[in-house]
C-alpha cells in the first residue's frame, strides 16, 4: 500500500459557493498542514462535491465523498493518512447519529480528520485521550443539522406558498425545484421552447409512435444529425423523458409527500391528445425479449397457445449457414414448437411447424378492413374496454373498503390479533390498491388509444408493413408484433388441423381479437393461403 497521504475534501450544496476564498483558504491550509508535518498532499485525487447537499446525503450517494468512504472500507486508503475538511459540517449535515458514524467509519479506517476552521483533528488516538472532543463533534453534527432542517422547512414553505399562488394565477415565476426539460429556457419573464432541442423531442416521439424502440429511436435520430446534446442519450432516459408531463406544459413535484401538479408552467411540446396518444403507446409498447436476430411476430407476446394441449406456443430458430442469397434464413428454420413437449404438459401431437406460413395467413387476413370489421364482432367493440375500466375501478372501490375496514380493526385493537398482522395486511391491501389502479390506467389508455383510431386506418398500418415484415425488416416487424398484441387477446394453434391428421396439408387457427368474436382460419401449410374461414361461438 502506498505511503500515508494527506487529502483536502471540499463540498458545497451550491456552486456558486465555490467561487469564494474558502476553496483557496482551505486548500493552502491543508499544502502548509502537510509541509509542516513532512507529508504529502495528493493533488490528484479530486475530492470535490460541488453542487452536492450533505442535509440529502447526494455528496455520499452520487458524490466524491462517498467514493472516499467505499474507498476506506476496502483499505485502499492508507492506514495514517489524514482529510481535511473547512469544517465536520461539510462532511455530513444528516441526522446526528448517522453524521457520527460517518465520522467515526473515516476514523476507524486509520485516517486522522483535521478541521481547518478550528484546527482540531479526530483520531483513535485523541479521542481516548480527550473524549470530550467526541462530545464537541456530536454538538457541531446536532447545530449543522438543525441549521439544515430549518432551512429545508423555509425552503419547502416557500415552494408550496408559490405552487398555491401558481394556481391561483397570482404568481408566474420561477419554482425551483427539481430539473426543468432540455427543451425549454426561461427568459427572465417566462419560459420558451428552445427550437434546437424541442425539434428532436417531436421527432423522437414520431419515431417512437410508429412502432421503433429506443435504440432505432436514437439510432434513427443520429443518422438525421443529431447530438447527444440535444436527445436523450440512451434508450432509458429516452422512455423516462417521453412519460414526462411537460411534454404537455405541466410541471410537476413533491413537498413532504404531497404532489403537486402545475399546468401551464412550461410552453407544451404536444396537445393534451397528442399526449394521451403517447402514454397509451408508453403502457402498451410492446418490449423485444431476447436477442433472436429477427423479431417474432407472434411469439413471446403471451398470445399464441397448443390447441392439443393448451401449452405455450414457442418460436425455434435454427439459424445455419444454408440461407438464401439475400442473407435471411430459409422459411423452414423458422419454426413454432408446443413447449408441452419438452415441459411434459402431455402434447401428444408433437412436431413443429414453419412459422412464414402462419404469419403471411395473419398478415393477409389482418390488411382486410372486412376481416378486422368481422374480428370486432357486429357489437361496440369499445364494450371491452369500458368494461374492463369498470371492472378495475369496482376493485378498487373493494379494496379500499376492506383497508378502512383493517385500519378501523387496528384502531380499535380488535379481533385479538397483534399489530403486526393488521400492518401486514394493509400493507397487502395497499400494494392491491397499487396494482388495481395501474389496470385502470392501462385500460383507460387501451380504451383512448381505440377510440382514435378506425379500422380502415388500422388496416392499411398492416398493409403498409406486409412487405417490410416478410422480408424480415426489424422495424416492421417490431411494428407488426405491436399491432398483434393490441389487436389479439389469443392465438391458438393446430398445426396438424383441428381434427389431427398426419401429413395433414393444412394449419388450423383460432383468432381471438380483444372484446371481439373468434375466428377459425384454415390455411395451406405451405404457401399459408386461406383455404376455409369462418366465425367462432366463443
Amino acid at each position: 500500500m502506498d505511503n500515508p497521504k494527506v487529502y483536502s475534501y471540499l463540498r458545497f450544496s451550491d456552486p456558486k459557493q465555490a467561487a469564494g476564498s474558502s476553496a483557496d483558504r482551505q486548500t493552502a491550509y491543508a499544502q502548509r498542514w502537510a509541509a509542516e508535518r513532512g507529508m504529502v498532499l495528493d493533488e490528484a485525487l479530486s475530492l470535490r462535491d460541488e453542487g452536492l447537499s450533505a442535509y440529502h446525503q447526494r455528496h455520499i450517494t452520487q458524490g466524491a465523498l462517498g467514493a472516499f468512504l467505499r474507498a476506506c472500507d476496502a483499505r485502499l486508503i492508507a492506514t495514517g493518512s489524514v482529510l481535511v475538511v473547512e469544517g465536520l459540517d461539510r462532511l455530513s449535515r444528516a441526522e446526528p447519529v448517522l453524521a457520527q458514524a460517518q465520522l467515526a467509519q473515516i476514523i476507524n479506517a486509520g485516517i486522522t480528520v483535521v478541521t481547518a476552521s478550528d484546527g482540531r483533528e479526530y483520531n483513535r488516538s485523541s479521542l481516548k485521550a480527550q473524549p470530550m472532543d467526541l462530545v464537541y463533534s456530536l454538538l457541531v453534527m446536532i447545530r449543522a443539522h438543525e441549521e439544515s432542517d430549518t432551512k429545508s422547512k423555509r425552503v419547502k414553505a416557500a415552494i408550496r406558498r408559490q405552487c398555491v399562488a401558481w394556481r391561483a394565477g397570482t404568481y408566474r415565476g420561477v419554482i425551483r425545484n427539481g430539473k426543468d426539460p432540455k427543451w425549454v429556457r426561461w427568459t427572465g419573464t417566462g419560459f420558451e421552447l428552445i427550437p434546437e432541442r424541442a425539434e428532436p423531442m417531436r421527432a423522437a416521439i414520431a419515431l417512437f409512435l410508429a412502432g421503433h424502440g429506443g435504440y432505432r429511436v436514437m439510432r434513427a435520430l443520429r443518422e438525421q444529425g443529431y447530438t447527444a446534446d440535444q436527445v436523450p442519450t440512451t434508450s432509458g432516459t429516452l422512455y423516462k423523458a417521453l412519460k414526462r408531463p411537460d411534454l404537455i406544459g405541466t410541471k410537476t413535484l413533491s413537498i413532504d409527500g404531497e404532489e403537486w401538479a402545475l399546468e401551464g408552467y412550461y410552453p407544451a411540446l404536444l396537445s393534451p391528445a397528442e399526449y394521451q396518444q403517447l402514454q397509451a403507446a408508453n403502457l402498451n409498447r410492446v418490449k423485444r425479449k431476447g436477442k433472436g436476430e429477427y423479431p417474432g411476430l407472434i411469439t413471446g407476446l403471451g398470445l399464441l397457445y397448443c390447441g392439443y394441449c393448451g401449452a405455450a406456443v414457442v418460436g425455434q430458430a435454427v439459424l445455419g449457414r444454408n440461407r438464401k442469397a439475400d442473407g435471411t434464413p430459409q422459411d423452414g428454420h423458422r419454426r413454432l414448437l408446443c413447449s408441452g413437449l419438452s415441459t411434459g404438459a402431455g402434447c401428444d401431437v408433437g412436431g413443429s411447424v414453419s412459422v412464414v406460413p402462419v404469419e403471411k395467413a395473419l398478415l393477409a387476413f389482418c390488411s382486410d378492413q372486412i376481416n378486422l370489421s368481422s374480428l370486432q364482432g357486429a357489437g361496440d367493440h369499445l364494450a371491452a374496454g369500458r368494461l374492463a375500466i369498470a371492472t378495475a375501478r369496482q376493485r378498487l372501490i373493494d379494496l379500499g373498503a376492506q383497508l378502512e375496514r383493517v385500519t378501523a380493526a387496528l384502531i380499535a385493537g380488535e379481533g385479538g390479533a397483534t399489530p403486526i398482522a393488521f400492518v401486514r395486511a394493509a400493507r397487502d391491501l395497499e400494494a392491491q390498491i397499487a396494482a388495481a389502479r395501474k389496470e385502470e390506467s392501462i385500460a383507460e389508455a387501451d380504451l383512448a388509444s381505440r377510440s382514435r383510431h378506425n379500422l380502415p386506418a388500422i388496416a392499411e398500418q398492416w398493409r403498409h408493413l406486409v412487405t417490410g415484415a416478410l422480408a424480415l425488416d426489424y422495424d416492421a416487424r417490431m411494428q407488426v408484433r405491436q399491432l398483434v398484441a393490441d389487436t389479439f387477446s389469443r392465438i391458438v394453434i393446430y398445426h396438424c388441423g383441428i381434427t389431427p391428421e398426419t401429413g395433414s396439408p393444412h394449419i388450423d387457427l383460432v383468432l381471438m381479437a380483444k372484446g371481439g368474436t373468434p375466428r377459425m382460419l384454415r390455411i395451406d401449410r405451405k404457401s399459408g393461403a386461406w383455404v376455409a374461414q369462418e366465425y367462432g361461438s366463443g
